[in-house]
């Protein structure tokens, strides 16, 4: 994993907290399952029949009917259980699902979520994103704050087709976080080493600074939860 997905992922993890129903959507995100401390009780739901994911097998304990919704062999927690794609599902609709945490190709500045497809290139389908984005009790999304062109991903409007209209609740790049409320998009964090000028260059959405935000992100800030 690269410096700038670990600072994602590093900080998508202060997200859960012990006794959370929690969908980890594909791609990163996944990837958080292996990091959640071992004294912290969270159910891991997957919209394909998992409730109870635990990290991934090591090699040669694969089982290959045991996968997350990215198609990837996972591990079972103790008590999990198995359900088919309808149960899911309603568990999500239902509002049962504590937080969502899901990739993202693009965030617009309300809040508005794309990531499910790029025009052209061949999808399978959009998944369990929209129902997620909609039933779960809060979405975060990880992404990198810009494409491997250097253009922005944190749009003042997506250019790509929605997943959501202003459903992000906060989002987590490599630079910073972003909260989204009545108030408009607000920059609360700054990942370590981002400076408020880097924020303000890479960023196409307008942004409000958050107090206590200073210059430079340093690790012993964080925002009080």
């Amino acid at each position: 994993m690269s410096d700038s997905r670990s600072r994602i992922v590093e900080r998508a993890i202060k997200e859960i907290r012990s006794g959370m129903y929690v969908n980890l959507g594909i791609g990163m995100p996944t990837s958080l399952a292996d990091h959640i401390p071992s004294d912290m009780q969270v159910m891991l739901q997957s919209e394909n029949g998992l409730l109870g994911i635990g990290p991934y097998p090591t090699e040669g304990e694969e089982d290959a009917d045991l996968i997350n919704a990215g198609k990837e062999t996972v591990t079972a927690a103790c008590g999990a259980a198995y359900f088919d794609s309808a149960e899911s599902f309603a568990m999500v609709r239902g509002g049962h699902i504590d937080l969502a945490i899901l990739g993202g190709m693009e965030v617009s500045e309300e809040g508005d979520l794309a990531n499910w497809m790029i025009p052209g290139k061949m999808v399978k389908g959009m998944g369990g994103a929209m129902d997620l984005v909609n039933g779960a009790k809060r979405v975060v999304v990880i992404m990198e704050h810009a494409n491997k062109y250097g253009d922005s991903k944190v749009k003042q409007r997506c250019s790509l087709p929605l997943t959501g209209r202003r459903v992000v609740h906060r989002l987590i790049t490599d630079l910073a976080v972003f909260d989204f409320t009545e108030v408009g998009m607000t920059l609360i964090e700054l990942q370590p080493g981002a400076t408020l000028d880097e924020v303000r260059d890479r960023t196409e959405a307008s942004f409000l600074v958050g107090p206590g935000v200073s210059d430079v992100g340093d690790p012993g800030l964080r925002e009080a939860q």
